[in-house]
């Protein structure tokens, strides 16, 4: 998929502070604690941190797969850029997601309405999320979210 751009200051705090090169493996073993916590089909999931930059490897068994992890890692305190390494097992069957960074004020609903024009669809976008979302009032400025294209990839 490519390299994607988070925000560093906000998301999972999962290093304690740390930067220096010295900690990148400690925070290597933290980012597979927990994207593997989340219990994504993925297999030999591996990932390599240099500063704010991580690399992930591995096989996903589909496209939103595949992305759930890039969100996980990239709403991870302290990562800045995910450089997507992964493949997937299958033909893609569905469309790549946009990726959308929350703002001040907003709700899954008021995303919802402005990407599929009704705000009753914010169940597709949380849903779309879980299981980093565990409830729909839970998201947070600077966050990076799915939203699931609804067009099909003939």
């Amino acid at each position: 998929m490519g390299l994607f751009k988070f925000v560093t200051d906000t998301g999972s705090k999962l290093f304690g502070g740390k930067t220096s090169d010295e900690a990148n493996q400690e925070r290597e073993q933290k980012i597979q604690g927990f994207v593997t916590k989340f219990e994504l089909p993925v297999s030999n999931f591996g990932v390599k941190v240099k500063g704010e930059e991580a690399t992930l490897m591995g096989e996903s068994t589909d496209q939103p797969t595949r992305e759930k992890v890039v969100l996980a890692v990239g709403n991870i305190e302290g990562i800045g850029q995910v450089n997507d390494q992964m493949t997937i097992k299958a033909a893609q069957t569905t469309p790549p997601a946009t990726f959308y960074t929350v703002k001040s004020g907003d709700t899954l609903s008021k995303i919802a309405k402005s990407h599929y024009g009704d705000a009753q669809t914010y169940t597709q976008i949380f849903e779309a999320n879980k299981p980093m979302l565990s409830h729909p009032d839970k998201i947070y400025p600077g966050q990076t979210l799915r939203i699931p294209n609804t067009d099909k990839i003939s």
